[in-house]
């Protein structure tokens, strides 16, 4: 499948919870590249995060984990810069060891 039109996008913004969340999840027909993502830790403590990128109709688990119980320092920011090709139907989910951790994913969106 070639890319006919590839177009920025952010990809999801929210507060990372204790549960597996689904942050973003490709649109029918399209593909997504992962481009870059900041977690923000807004606490005086270090947080564990996992981030999965989950294909079509799987589940979030270590067989699919992005990252997987990596600290984000007490007040500090953990970035990514890349590309990841996601396919249609496969989510980005998110997951926290505690409250206090917010994410802003950005990418493309290419069909």
């Amino acid at each position: 499948m070639a890319f006919d039109v590839i177009t920025p996008t952010k990809l999801g913004q929210a507060a990372i919870t204790t549960s597996v969340t689904t942050l973003y999840t490709v649109p029918a027909s399209t593909r997504a590249l992962l481009k870059e993502f900041s977690i923000a830790n807004t606490t005086g403590a270090s947080i564990n995060v996992r981030v999965f990128l989950v294909p079509s109709a799987g589940s979030a688990g270590t067989g699919n984990a992005f990252l997987y119980d990596v600290a984000v320092p007490a007040n500090n920011t953990l970035q990514y810069n890349g590309i990841e090709v996601l396919n249609a139907g496969d989510t980005i989910q998110i997951q926290a060891a505690s409250a206090g951790l917010t994410i802003i994913a950005s990418g493309a969106q290419a069909t």
